[in-house]
């Protein structure tokens, strides 16, 4: 079996387990789905969905996040870590975006890199949910999950998408992705794994190397 067609058949077997597809931010607006990427930053999804709840409702606009207090930012964004770092980010990149992009969501991964605190993860996140074209997220799902089914050799998150691009599905790449979160949460844990209730063990360079198939 090549890795594009072992791709393939994880890709089926996420989407027969999880059929709804969704990203685990919490967002209605594009610019909200960028600055929550932004938060997620060594700090867990659950944590960041319950401080943009607040945020969210106080900052409406890109020209609100833009013209914001950046204390009041910082003081709502608290819990997340890194919060003096993560509010100039926020603050930055809606004031560059009203500046250099007329207030749109850029659509290329160039473009919004250009964006303080965006990185590539994020910028991906951005590009297959609001701009819905072929994306890899490398968070440490992806790549602990493709790392230990073979589908991927590296650590390094850009490594790591460019290995994967050419194997799964252009149309399916964004979707797959979010699967992965889903299927690292309940499954493929970084501790802990539960392998007697994974569908992967037959293809799982990991589990058969481990020698836990007998």
């Amino acid at each position: 079996m090549t890795r594009k067609e072992k791709a393939v058949l994880v890709c089926d077997r996420l989407e027969k387990r999880y059929p709804d597809a969704r990203c685990s931010l919490v967002y209605t607006k594009p610019h909200e789905l960028m600055i929550a990427g932004r938060l997620s930053a060594q700090c867990t999804d659950a944590r960041v969905n319950i401080v943009t709840k607040e945020l969210f409702e106080r900052y409406k606009t890109v020209e609100d996040f833009a013209n914001a207090d950046i204390a009041d930012v910082e003081r709502i964004i608290m819990p997340c870590g890194l919060y003096k770092t993560k509010a100039q980010s926020v603050i930055g990149m809606c004031k560059k975006l009203l500046e250099d992009f007329g207030g749109r969501i850029p659509e290329t991964i160039d473009e919004l890199t250009t964006l303080p605190g965006i990185g590539r993860k994020t910028a991906n996140l951005i590009m297959g949910d609001v701009h819905h074209k072929p994306a890899i997220v490398t968070d440490t799902h992806c790549i602990r999950i493709c790392g230990r089914l073979g589908l991927s050799k590296s650590k390094e998150p850009a490594k790591v998408e460019q290995e994967l691009l050419p194997i799964i599905p252009k149309e399916r790449s964004s979707d797959f992705c979010h699967r992965l979160v889903m299927f690292g949460r309940d499954v493929c844990k970084a501790r802990g794994e539960k392998c007697t209730e994974c569908e992967m063990t037959d293809i799982c360079k990991y589990y058969i190397s481990d020698k836990k198939i007998k």
